[in-house]
């Protein structure tokens, strides 16, 4: 088995260094996350950082890079306007859904060069991605700025929670499998899982 300390990951490549770091942690959320700024121009791009963050309020947190570096359009507008929407993504939009990773203008819409489409529901000013089967309506709530890493977590309130009927159980749970929603493994890696079974809530043996 290979062992790496931690000195020794300064000594790699560089990409070989980030698709490692990135992967180690197992398998991530893959989500669009969409907005649009005041002057009217919609976002979409992926995310893999979407976390719970508790159920009553009911949070999600993302994690953003250093706004510093480059341009970082979804930060900038759910710090304008306050909303944004988190979109899953299925198997039937892997390709269109990262190529929203590149690096485009602000004023040029990831919607316009790539087959995802806007949706507007509730008006909201944000927009949803059309045809996926769960969407989700936030507000931001605070942020917390990562010392160690200049990173950023933010957190954000459900606001309005959009799912396909035949996903949701007689308890709530939402099954994504029946969905063909996808994960991420590390950067550039994308995996179907499939529900294996669920596990009753477990109390101490007596």
């Amino acid at each position: 088995m290979l062992h790496l300390k931690r000195q020794d990951f300064d000594d790699l490549d560089h990409l070989h260094r980030i698709n490692l770091i990135n992967s180690c942690s197992g398998f991530k959320s893959a989500n669009l996350i969409g907005t649009k700024s005041n002057d009217g121009i919609p976002n979409v791009a992926i995310f893999s950082s979407v976390t719970h963050f508790g159920s009553n309020p009911p949070l999600l947190g993302i994690i953003f890079r250093p706004v510093s570096d480059v341009p970082r359009n979804t930060y900038e507008n759910i710090k304008e306007t306050g909303q944004f929407t988190i979109n899953h993504i299925h198997r039937d939009i892997i390709e269109q859904a990262h190529h929203t990773s590149a690096k485009y203008d602000k004023r040029i819409s990831e919607f316009d060069v790539t087959e995802l489409e806007e949706e507007y529901k509730n008006n909201w000013h944000a927009p949803f991605v059309k045809g996926v089967p769960i969407q989700i309506a936030l507000t931001f709530c605070e942020e917390y700025k990562i010392k160690a890493n200049n990173t950023i977590q933010l957190i954000a309130e459900i606001k309005d929670l959009y799912v396909k009927d035949e996903l949701i159980e007689k308890d709530g749970f939402i099954n994504l499998s029946k969905a063909n929603v996808m994960t991420i493994n590390g950067l550039d890696g994308y995996a179907l899982p499939s529900l294996k079974q669920r596990i009753d809530y477990q109390r101490p043996i007596k």
